[in-house]
């Protein structure tokens, strides 16, 4: 049975009708940049994560890069992250001059190792980004703590982690700032790059919003130097609709967890996901580790079923960060995670025999 890693067909199947309503309405209105459904999806998104204030932006990866830029983040600066995570969570840092710090990751969740981030704070430390990696929040609660201690900025990146909750506290909502990716293949994705900040402070979210427009206050006249970081209505109007049916697709996301988790769990070659106490994980990946990991795509590739390595290289180990001066085996953790773990297929309109030809397969000898 042909199972892909993820189907957006299937998805956009159920929400047709809905979808061509919203785009024929922006079309119709010919607002195509920051206009009403742009304001709608901020407001809609900052209750939703139980912020202040969303600010919509072009990318997940500009809403780091521009929430770095409103803290002032520039050259000299270190900010402490995790090697373990998609590019631009290091490479925003670099882009401003600023240096990343790489911190080990706890191999249970692959999130940042509270533990190794003290460690790592000098005089030039001026944040932490914390990764919520495929869908689960890191110890946000312990980051806050350390940041508070040494009077640093924390910017969460969220990008995969849309209603992802720990001690009921939504994904986006602790840090200084949150930061979200709608690239279409995320739990929340549009039809398109686009991006949101949250935050729960008044003059960072002005500042933001200053930032992602060129600087401009006023038509023309720039207060400071800022981009063109904007979304646009046609992401903004999809991603309302969708917004609506993100509850429904998470616990279908959970749902299919469960039910690996429950097939799986006398794979002895195997470790399932680890999920945190008081934990909302929202399975944006569903990441399992395993030394036979090879041997298991090449299973996959067999039966033709999806399955992706995030991430065959850490980013301490990137050719681009070799100025940086890190080498194999400094980083242990998120070297065997490179190694050791493969994503199956999760999306919520997986059915039970798709379910099961996955789980089957994984258990093959």
């Amino acid at each position: 049975m042909r199972v892909p890693l993820l189907d957006l067909k299937a998805q956009y199947a159920t929400i047709r009708d809905e979808i061509r309503a919203a785009l024929d309405r922006v079309v119709e209105s010919q607002r195509f940049i920051l206009g009403p459904e742009v304001e709608a999806l901020e407001r809609e998104i900052a209750k939703y994560c139980g912020c202040s204030h969303a600010i919509g932006v072009s990318s997940g990866t500009d809403a780091l890069l521009v929430a770095l830029m409103a803290i002032d983040v520039g050259p000299g600066d270190e900010v402490i992250t995790t090697p373990y995570s998609f590019f631009a969570t290091a490479s925003a840092i670099a882009r401003l001059q600023a240096r990343p710090v790489f911190a080990d990751i706890d191999e249970r969740t692959f999130n940042i190792d509270i533990s190794a981030i003290e460690a790592r704070i000098t005089p030039r430390t001026r944040a932490i980004i914390p990764v919520h990696l495929f869908g689960q929040m890191a110890d946000m609660p312990s980051i806050m703590e350390i940041a508070r201690k040494h009077n640093l900025s924390v910017i969460e990146d969220a990008a995969q982690a849309i209603g992802a909750e720990l001690n009921h506290k939504r994904a986006g909502s602790i840090g200084h700032a949150g930061c979200f990716s709608f690239y279409p293949s995320k739990n929340l994705g549009g039809f398109g790059d686009g991006g949101m900040i949250t935050t729960n402070d008044e003059d960072m979210a002005a500042r933001i919003r200053l930032l992602r427009s060129h600087g401009f206050r006023a038509k023309y006249y720039s207060e400071q130097l800022g981009g063109n970081f904007r979304l646009d209505e046609i992401q903004a109007a999809v991603l309302r609709v969708k917004l609506k049916y993100l509850d429904r697709w998470l616990d279908g996301r959970r749902r299919n967890a469960a039910f690996y988790c429950e097939s799986l769990s006398r794979s002895g070659t195997i470790k399932l996901p680890y999920e945190m106490p008081h934990s909302r994980h929202t399975y944006n990946q569903f990441v399992i580790r395993t030394v036979r990991r090879d041997e298991l795509i090449a299973q996959f590739k067999q039966k033709q079923i999806g399955c992706e390595v995030y991430y065959p290289l850490p980013l301490h180990l990137q050719a681009c960060f070799k100025e940086l001066g890190y080498k194999a085996g400094d980083l242990p953790a998120s070297e065997a995670a490179a190694r050791e773990t493969l994503a199956l297929p999760i999306y919520a309109e997986l059915t039970a025999e798709m379910l099961e030809a996955v789980a089957k397969t994984v258990k093959l000898p």
